[in-house]
């Protein structure tokens, strides 16, 4: 459980986010909270995003946290890579193949969402 976000909204956002097609930095999804981008809100963010792709695995929908990614580089950080997110993958996090696994990911999200009429939201 995560005390100081609320995972509600940062669904919505992240639905909204696939729908546009667009990933978002850790940063923007920190401000769509309310918040500023620091390290022990990021990792906050980050457990609260494993628990949110839990949820969504067991109702058939896709992962949302690939969505969220770095500014630097546009891929998801370490603790997504090493909590499942490699998966499929076999090589390293960053460079041209690690960018190939992510854009595959991102476009299942951004079609499945799509596809949802836009009232869905949980």
């Amino acid at each position: 459980m995560n005390m100081f976000m609320d995972a509600d909204q940062l669904h919505a956002f992240l639905v909204a986010a696939a729908r546009a097609r667009q990933p978002v930095t850790y940063s923007e999804t920190l401000a769509s909270q309310g918040y500023a981008f620091t390290r022990p809100k990021m990792r906050a963010l980050c457990v609260l995003l494993g628990d949110m792709d839990a949820g969504g695995r067991a109702r058939g929908e896709p992962e949302l946290a690939v969505l969220v990614v770095r500014q630097s580089d546009g891929l998801p950080g370490q603790g997504w890579w090493t909590s499942g997110g490699a998966e499929g993958h076999a090589g390293p996090w960053e460079g041209p193949a690690a960018k190939r696994h992510v854009k595959r990911l991102q476009k299942r999200a951004f079609d499945y969402w799509a596809s949802r009429a836009s009232s869905t939201s949980a």
